[in-house]
């Protein structure tokens, strides 16, 4: 990529400036006033030198060895932050290619320690505090195997980086010559009351895996996964085993199964199903099995509607609201219309765990969301930052004088927020793709919106029509009513999203009701006024279609804009 002169010279001017200032500390470290006598902190200019950087705290020979070269190689061959990259660049330095170690057992540690380093970007503990070892042990018929140790640092990890150095671990394991872990019924057991009695008594997890996950995994797992005994409590059962150390509970341990591989078991499985027969990780496989059983445990629990891609069934996910702190409002429940509509895309402020409402939407709510709030969401999971996004549909309220008004500014959304009764629809949420890739969801169905209008209008229309169109085109969040009638009438393609309201959210008795009151409705100055009284107890014959609906839906929608309550 070509990159201008003026910007060369501003990034070298940071790393000059950088420099000088790192300089200048150590000379003022180098007077001894100080417990050291120079910075601790080093310099990197890129992932490769930090993941060298951060593990020479513990192992100094790694530091310019070639591991950061060696990185950058394989980030040229698997593509920048592919788990592979850290898993075979965990093996290479276990086998000494780069440095010596004191022993074997070293080696793997310190090659893991690199291999977890490189997919946390080398910017948390968690490859030094959070894995704090191997011990190798013994399979009931004398064979050695791997048992990894967490502590609590591992949550700075994350779920997915923290699952991914367990893959890390097992492509050491295996490669090293190490025997596959072979689990007794009591230590499966042990996994399970451990696990549940730490949600209950210790803190509330971020994913509590049921009894059939959590045998599932530890029947499965290749490794023996373990930790430091953190709490003065001890497990309910399974205790004073051979091979688990420790009768008191492990937080390590409890995140790692729970929070970690349970939680992130479909992520692990979308990306490590590509490549685990290339990396001779087919032993990985039974995580097909386990997002299966994840699935139908959480389709037995779940209730309520459901959304369809594809034809593939989407249920409700309650998880973000099942472990909500005592006091906290919940905005929506999930897949349940009147909360956020999904919008699939980004703002300048807006990325990675961070989307966007409409500016008017924190109006309404009166300031309970703020930018820089964070929420839970049902989907795609995990928490996000607010941030706001004027480009968004805005929320739809009901006023204490019965009126009802969508809301797209916000000095108007302020000046209302007081005697909004109800809102009726908060607006859009504007998520980032990425997020629902790198979590594997399912992408769900999104509303009708400006972009998707402007591509159906595109598509049909000719050459020389679209430089007639090329306002609408180039900004269609700019469409008056009477163009998108007149578009939508010539080219028929579907009224412009800003002129469409929410029928999906109403049934098809409502609808019924509604066209009933609309045909008793009357016109005054160029809004529908409404009956105050409808008889709805009529007996509506919907095979002979009491209405011409199409015409009045004409009537409404085309010829009047927007609906109006009598005060």
């Amino acid at each position: 990529m070509e990159v201008s002169e003026e910007m060369k010279k501003y990034f070298l001017d940071l790393e000059n400036q950088v420099k000088a200032a790192h300089k200048f500390a150590n000379d003022v470290k180098s007077l001894g006033y100080d417990p050291t006598t120079k910075v601790t902190t080093m310099l990197a200019r890129n992932l490769s030198e930090r993941v060298e950087g951060i593990i020479s705290v513990v192992a100094p020979q790694v530091k310019g060895s070639g591991i950061a070269e060696r990185i950058i190689e394989l980030d040229s061959l698997y593509g920048a932050q592919d788990w592979r990259v850290g898993m075979i660049i965990a093996l290479e330095v276990a086998q000494e290619k780069f440095c010596k170690f004191e022993d074997k057992k070293e080696a793997m540690e310190i090659g893991i320690r690199i291999g977890f380093s490189y997919v946390t970007v080398g910017v948390v503990s968690s490859p030094i505090e959070g894995f704090i070892g191997i011990e190798i042990r013994k399979t009931r018929d004398g064979k050695e195997y791997f048992s990894p140790q967490f502590a609590g640092p591992i949550r700075s990890a994350g779920g997915t980086a923290a699952s991914v150095s367990v893959l890390i671990m097992d492509y050491v394991r295996k490669n090293m010559g190490y025997a596959v872990y072979d689990p007794t019924d009591v230590e499966i057991d042990r996994v399970v009351a451990e696990v549940h009695y730490f949600h209950e008594r210790i803190t509330n997890l971020q994913y509590l895996p049921s009894e059939r996950e959590l045998k599932f995994l530890a029947t499965n797992l290749p490794l023996q996964i373990d930790g430091d005994p953190s709490e003065k409590l001890e497990t309910p059962r399974c205790k004073d085993l051979d091979r688990v150390p420790t009768n008191k509970m492990r937080n390590g341990f409890c995140l790692v199964m729970a929070e970690c591989l349970s939680l992130k078991g479909e992520k692990i499985w979308k990306r490590l199903s590509g490549w685990m027969e290339e990396m001779g990780m087919e032993h990985w496989a039974f995580m097909k099995e386990f997002v299966k059983i994840k699935k139908e445990v959480h389709a037995s629990h779940d209730s309520g509607s459901s959304e369809k891609v594809d034809d593939v069934k989407i249920p409700p996910d309650y998880t973000f609201v099942k472990d909500i702190v005592a006091g906290r409002p919940v905005l929506g429940y999930p897949l349940e219309h009147g909360t956020f509509r999904l919008r699939l895309g980004r703002a300048r402020t807006s990325g990675l765990s961070s989307n966007a409402v409409h500016p008017a939407t924190l109006a309404v709510l009166r300031g309970y969301i703020a930018i820089g709030t964070q929420l839970k969401t049902e989907r795609p999971g995990k928490s996000t930052t607010i941030t706001t996004c004027d480009r968004l549909e805005g929320p739809v309220v009901k006023l204490k004088n019965g009126n009802v008004l969508y809301l797209d500014d916000f000095q108007k959304a302020l000046e209302v927020a007081k005697d909004v009764e109800e809102i009726i629809y908060l607006g859009d949420m504007l998520v980032n793709y990425g997020d629902m890739l790198n979590r594997a969801q399912t992408l769900m169905p999104i509303g009708y919106n400006e972009e998707w209008w402007a591509l159906e209008l595109e598509k049909v229309l000719e050459d020389d029509a679209k430089l007639v169109c090329k306002s609408f085109l180039s900004d269609p969040f700019s469409v008056n009513f009477d163009d998108a009638f007149r578009l939508s009438k010539s080219y028929s393609v579907p009224l412009h999203p800003a002129y469409t309201y929410h029928y999906d959210a109403v049934s098809y008795d409502d609808i019924l009701v509604f066209l009933d009151w609309l045909s008793k409705a009357v016109i005054q100055k160029e809004k529908v006024i409404f009956p105050l009284t409808v008889d709805v107890t009529k007996d509506v014959d919907r095979q002979t279609e009491p209405y011409n609906y199409s015409d009045i839906y004409e009537y409404a929608i085309f010829k009047t804009h927007p609906f109006k309550h009598p005060n």
